[in-house]
């Protein structure tokens, strides 16, 4: 899955000319540091599509009334949702190890948008773990109401992070964040967040019915019908938001006409999620899901390359892939092990899903 979002980004790229600047190495005709660029939008892809569905069935969690029905859509995560994490890790590192003052000032002047991502991961993974430990009905329903609220607070800080760092953010000569902290927490920010929650209850939601039957099957195909909808409405007006007060974005599709293919390709991918739910084809439903945040986040990179963090104060002091990644050799070096490291993270993923695949059936095991 990585390699296939990794390779249209390439080729992209690749075809846009952007070697570098001379004195850079390259490999396939890619420079390392435009190579490293595609390997973290890869890795944080793969994050989104694998977390994402699990962030968004447990958004759900607090829809589903009976102590049954949310045992068992907790399960359908519970042997995977660790396993997806490990991309996340996987992506700081690749991000400080490649880009380590895009790490240095995203983490800094973003301080606290990302303690409340830690401590919703935090809470998150704890109310999964603690949630059957005690057979207490408040006691579950305490952590049911902490699953919930912390899966849907990470998807909208996802999305807040994202928005910030499409509009920009003051820096200094020094590349350090000059504005106030509370400017994160703006309307475009936002209105990213609540998109990324819209897409991620989708997403979840799809993955919900192909692991549930019944009644609890016909509830989860309601809510997925409503999840779509509001993900349509949402995806619209982030897509004139942009359009209208963030025009630098579309300027790599300005100069570029035939990029366009990438968001028409996306708006493809959204219509025919609802065609094949109607069909009941929810594997298929489930794969362009998948595809729609790849095509999004490949949108995205467009939009943002050459450059990672955009300076809005208008000083110019834009953090790039040139002038904000590690050294060649380290770049050089550290590739390797994304050779012998990423077959093993896929092989992994892969044996996983493959065991717990199909209907979830509850046991003595079960959380």
């Amino acid at each position: 899955m990585k390699y296939l979002l990794l390779l249209p980004l390439a080729l992209l790229l690749t075809a846009c000319g952007t070697d570098g600047p001379d004195g850079y190495s390259t490999l396939a005709g890619i420079d390392y540091q435009t190579l490293w660029f595609l390997v973290v939008g890869a890795v944080f892809t793969g994050y989104a599509i694998l977390d994402g569905f699990d962030l968004g069935a447990g958004a759900w969690h607090l829809f589903f009334r009976k102590e049954e029905s949310r045992r068992i859509a907790l399960n359908a995560v519970g042997p995977v949702w660790d396993g997806n994490e490990v991309w996340l890790v996987i992506g700081g590192g690749t991000l400080f190890a490649g880009f380590p003052m895009v790490y240095a000032t995203l983490f800094s002047a973003m301080y606290v948008p990302f303690m409340l991502f830690l401590f919703a991961l935090i809470f998150r993974a704890v109310s999964i773990e603690f949630r059957g430990k005690e057979p207490m009905q408040w006691w579950r329903n305490m952590w049911d109401v902490s699953y919930s609220v912390s899966s849907a607070l990470l998807a909208v800080l996802l999305g807040v992070v994202l928005g910030n760092v499409l509009q920009g953010m003051p820096l200094d000569a020094n590349y350090e964040h000059s504005g106030d902290w509370l400017a994160f927490f703006n309307p475009y920010a936002f209105l990213v967040g609540l998109t990324s929650l819209a897409l991620f209850m989708m997403h979840g939601a799809i993955y919900l019915t192909m692991k549930t039957e019944g009644r609890l099957f016909a509830k989860v195909n309601r809510l997925l019908q409503r999840s779509i909808i509001a993900f349509v409405i949402l995806f619209v007006l982030l897509t004139f938001y942009t359009l209208l007060y963030i025009p630098h974005l579309s300027d790599g599709f300005k100069a570029r006409p035939w990029l366009f293919i990438v968001p028409v390709l996306a708006v493809m991918a959204i219509a025919n999620i609802p065609r094949l739910v109607t069909k009941q084809k929810y594997l298929s439903a489930f794969i362009f899901s998948a595809i729609t945040v790849g095509l999004l986040l490949i949108t995205v990179a467009i939009e943002l390359y050459p450059t990672i963090i955009i300076d809005s104060s208008g000083r110019g002091n834009d953090i790039t892939v040139y002038n904000g990644v590690a050294s060649n050799k380290s770049l050089g070096i550290m590739l390797v092990f994304v050779a012998v490291g990423v077959p093993l993270v896929i092989s992994y993923t892969v044996f996983v899903y493959k065991t717990f695949w199909g209907k979830v059936r509850l046991d003595e095991h079960s959380y």
